[in-house]
Order: C-alpha cells, then sequence, then structure tokens
C-alpha cells in the first residue's frame, strides 16, 4: 500500500524548509523526505522521535539498518524506513543548519489492518420462522475497524462493539437475522472497512429447515372436463427441507371412494361418476411440519360442452380449506328472485283493488240524477247510504 503524505513547510526570509506527513500500513516502507527551497547549501539533517540523528547530510549515525538513504543534495535529505511498526510511529525532524536554524517535524503514522475475521453463527441448521445470531469479529486492528452486513447483495444492519487493548481495537458486530426458506442456501457477508486494508471480507452460507410445499396437478384430461365415465389421474408433488418423507392423499369431509387407486404419489379414478364430486387433498410432512394441497373435483354429464371452471388445487397448511358448493349457492339465488316475483304480484293486486273502489264511491248516486243540480245533491249525500250496494273492480 502506497504511503499517503501532506505536505508541511517552515517559512523564513530567505530558506524554505518543507516535508510531509506520512500515513503506512504496518510493514511496509515509510519515505521521509526533507526538502528545501532556496538552498545556500546549508547542511540537512534528520532526527528521530528521541532526537537522535538518522542521517547528518548522507552519513548515518544510528545504527538500524532499516534506514536507507534515498537521495541526498543541497536541497533535500530522503530516507526510506523499511518494515514499519507501530513502535516507529511519532514525530520526525528535519533540520536546517542556519542562522538561526530551522526545524520542522514530519508525523508518521501506522495503519494495522485486521488480523483476522471469522463469523460466529447461533445455529448451523435454523428453523424458517426463526430468529438468529451471528457475530463477526475484526481483531486487533488500528484505527477501529468499521463493520458491514450483506445477505446476499441486499445490506442488513448490524450492533458493533469496540474493545480497545494498548494501541490496538477489537470489533464485534453482531447481526440479528429472522430466517424464511428462501434464504436457504444464501450467504451472509460480513464486509471490513479499513483505511489498511480493500475487500477483506469472510461469509457463512446459510441453511434452513422448512415445512413441504405442496401442489397438486392433473394429468388426465390434460385440458377440458372431467366427465362421467372418464378416468382421472392427479399427481402431488411435495417439496421441502428435509425433503418430505410421509405423502399421503384423503377425501375432504367424507371417505375415500372404493374404486380410487392411490400408487405413491398418483391417484386414479378409472371411472368417473358423481358421487365422486368432493375435494381430494394430498398431505406432506417432514421433520419441520405438514402441509397440504386440495383439488375440487365436479363430474360432468357425458353429454355437457361447457368449459369447466379451473379446478381448484390451492396449497395450505394445517386448517382445512372448505369448498363451496356452487348449485347450492344458484338454488338460493334463485329462491330469493321467486319470492321477490310474488311479492310484486301481490303489491300490484292490492293497489289496483283501492283504486276502483275510490271512483266507484266518488260516482255513486251521480249517474240516476235528472239534471245537474240533483246530481250534486244526490253525490255530497250519498256517502251517508251506508246500505247502499257498493262496486268493486279487481
Amino acid at each position: 500500500m502506497s504511503q499517503l503524505s501532506a505536505e508541511r513547510c517552515f517559512l523564513s526570509d530567505g530558506q524554505n524548509l518543507v516535508t510531509e506527513d506520512v500515513t503506512v500500513v504496518e510493514g511496509d516502507v515509510a519515505t521521509i523526505s526533507c526538502r528545501v527551497k532556496n538552498s545556500d547549501d546549508s547542511v540537512i539533517q534528520l532526527l528521530n522521535p528521541n532526537r537522535q540523528t538518522i542521517y547528518f547530510r548522507d552519513f548515518r549515525p544510528l545504527k538500524d539498518s532499516r534506514f536507507q538513504l534515498v537521495n541526498f543534495s543541497n536541497s533535500e535529505l530522503r530516507v526510506s524506513l523499511t518494515n514499519v511498526s507501530i513502535s516507529d510511529e511519532g514525530r520526525y525532524f528535519c533540520q536546517l543548519y542556519t542562522d538561526p536554524p530551522q526545524e520542522i517535524y514530519t508525523t508518521i503514522t501506522v495503519l494495522v489492518p485486521p488480523r483476522n475475521l471469522v463469523i460466529d453463527i447461533q445455529k448451523e441448521i435454523a428453523v424458517e420462522g426463526e430468529e438468529i445470531e451471528l457475530n463477526c469479529t475484526a481483531m486487533a486492528s488500528r484505527p477501529a475497524t468499521t463493520i458491514r452486513w450483506f445477505k446476499g447483495n441486499k445490506e442488513l444492519t448490524g450492533k458493533s462493539e469496540v474493545e480497545q487493548w494498548s494501541d490496538m481495537y477489537t470489533v464485534t458486530s453482531q447481526l440479528l437475522l429472522k430466517v424464511g426458506r428462501e434464504d436457504d442456501g444464501v450467504p451472509v457477508i460480513c464486509l471490513v472497512d479499513h483505511p489498511a486494508v480493500k475487500d477483506l471480507q469472510t461469509q457463512r452460507y446459510l441453511e434452513v429447515m422448512y415445512k413441504p410445499q405442496v401442489r397438486v396437478s392433473q394429468n388426465y384430461p390434460v385440458q377440458g372436463l372431467t366427465r362421467e365415465g372418464e378416468p382421472l389421474e392427479l399427481t402431488c408433488a411435495a417439496f421441502g427441507k428435509p425433503q418430505p418423507t410421509d405423502m399421503r392423499w384423503l377425501r375432504v369431509d367424507d371417505e375415500m371412494p372404493q374404486h380410487v387407486v392411490v400408487s405413491g404419489s398418483n391417484l386414479l379414478i378409472s371411472n368417473l361418476n358423481k358421487t365422486d364430486n368432493g375435494t381430494y387433498r394430498c398431505e406432506a410432512s417432514n421433520a419441520v411440519g405438514k402441509s397440504h394441497a386440495d383439488y375440487m373435483l365436479f363430474v360432468y354429464d357425458t353429454t355437457a360442452t361447457t368449459e369447466p371452471a379451473v379446478h381448484d388445487s390451492r396449497a395450505g397448511e394445517e386448517g382445512s380449506i372448505r369448498s363451496v358448493d356452487h348449485a347450492v349457492v344458484g338454488g338460493v339465488v334463485a329462491v330469493v328472485v321467486f319470492a321477490m316475483l310474488c311479492l310484486l304480484i301481490i303489491l300490484g293486486r292490492y293497489f289496483a283493488r283501492h283504486k276502483g273502489t275510490y271512483f266507484t264511491h266518488e260516482a255513486k248516486g251521480a249517474d240516476d240524477a235528472a239534471d245537474a243540480d240533483t246530481a250534486i245533491i244526490n253525490a255530497e249525500g250519498g256517502q251517508n247510504n251506508s246500505e247502499e250496494k257498493k262496486e268493486y273492480f279487481i
């Protein structure tokens, strides 16, 4: 990894002393440069954090052979330090022998990548619906590491704790994850963000157990009606983890007809009749649980030509799925319509009858009057003759 640097300079009226801070990964090479602008051939030397002379011009008094001269001239003293360790961190001083003397420092910062990255998983094998705990630990880094979690390509959020040991940091991130059957075989990735390392990650593959998924398909007839006298063949397919070990056919709310043949996952009725109508269920189970799928059978007359509605073949859990008899629904609707028609007829006759009576009473006595005055008198007085004959129109 190449070192990072930030320039620092000492300004005076004449010569200017310039250097840069250095950031380096442990074990790599750090390069320290003391440069002079507007040089007048003054002597340059480099000192360590303990102010011991590393180089005086091109001479190295210090016995540490990891320091090597890279370049020396009147305007620059450049020195390399190999196999950098944390103990090398600190301020290094560039001195220029002028009047008055000039001094400037450069700081070496040492980065330490995580020495180990481990994922611990609470349960090696989980059951769908469970919440499992995963912990990722990045040990002995400097500075502290940032840990990120991914499930497949989706980033998740964990909770991190930092422990400091001397100048080193250990970070542990906890992830709580509720798993489903879709997570089986999916990698959970722990990724490290640290300035000393790129693309450092580790992963664990999830193993999730789940109850069977059941599906019933109609093999024959391939399309069209299930007619009386013709055969019917159904197949039940079940997938789970572990693979289902127990599979059986039954008839919901009734006994299985004696002429029905069940062979493993297949159900065969060689000669359909009306008594076969009903819901047929395929159940499958494994160590996790039990599931089922239903097939609703309706046997048509041999003369039927209308395409049937799609058979119900839906998967279920422990509770049974109640089917609705469409013939019963049709009967109820017919009864309601008939009752409404009867009510309309009765209301019509009632209103017609009362209307006829009104007009008969209004004209009573007026038809037999000799003149208009007599007709008016007879019409007004006719209401008191309760014994008069009444005429009704129906």
